[in-house]
């Protein structure tokens, strides 16, 4: 029987969090599941998201894993304090890696990319009333969908991220939080159209954090061999086909 770490995501955006779990604990094992059925969630109603995420993450529990990685930002906000308040499991969320953007910006602003969902929910309006300033949210529109169908790292990635960004284009942007764990799957479109602005998100300090829970728990891994990872979805064969392929993709999409 394996030692199981939990990874969810509503699809395929979690994979980003996944590969820089990976890189950090490499002897861990990881079941990752991705809700693709009923994706994306930042267009969804809270309960919808509550409910959504709840049924997810019983597929991992069923499994007996020994921690969670909730590797979405969505869920994160509309879930997390649910979830820990549920189990005694360790539980890591996300959230928008505004803070640190906010500790690099030198007189210019900030371009904050998320989904709708994220954007709205409180814990983005405390994090915004706390680090916001100079910062613009904006709503990454069909991004989620676009790596959904594998078209990341496409020209037709390059034109839907030109379409939506260029309005700033001619900014002073210090920095681009990329705020939904699907986008750094686009980060190499957007540094396209912002050369010289530093790319922020969440992965590596939620695989840090899940690095101090298993440490703090005495649930690290002790195995001296590489760990594996198993792919589940609500999305299907194709889904997982997808899921397996941008996970070997990503070293090369990769550019934060």
């Amino acid at each position: 029987m394996r030692d199981w770490i939990g990874v969810f995501d509503s699809g395929m955006g979690g994979i980003s969090v996944l590969h820089a779990a990976r890189r950090l604990l490499p002897n861990e094992n990881f079941l990752y599941y991705g809700d693709n059925g009923n994706a994306p969630y930042g267009s969804r109603t809270v309960e919808e998201i509550r409910r959504l995420a709840g049924a997810a993450i019983d597929q991992l529990l069923d499994r007996g894993v020994k921690a969670i990685v909730i590797a979405c930002n969505t869920a994160t906000s509309a879930y997390a304090e649910i979830l820990r308040a549920r189990l005694a499991l360790p539980i890591v969320g996300m959230e928008p890696a505004l803070k640190p953007a906010q500790a690099a910006r030198h007189g210019g602003e900030i371009l904050v990319l998320a989904t709708h969902a994220t954007l709205t929910l409180p814990k983005f309006q405390r994090l915004m009333a706390t680090y916001g300033d100079a910062a613009i949210p904006v709503v990454g529109e069909g991004w989620v969908e676009l790596v959904e169908s594998g078209m990341a790292g496409t020209p037709e990635a390059d034109e839907a991220v030109r379409r939506l960004l260029e309005p700033y284009a001619g900014r002073p942007i210090d920095c681009i939080v990329l705020g939904c764990t699907h986008y750094p799957f686009l980060a190499r479109s957007v540094r396209k159209l912002f050369p010289n602005a530093k790319l922020f998100d969440g992965r590596l300090g939620t695989a840090e954090r899940l690095r101090d829970l298993l440490v703090r728990d005495g649930l690290l891994s002790n195995s001296g061999t590489p760990g594996a990872v198993e792919f589940m979805t609500s999305g299907g064969e194709d889904a997982l086909r997808k899921m397996q392929m941008l996970m070997d993709s990503f070293d090369a999409l990769e550019d934060v």
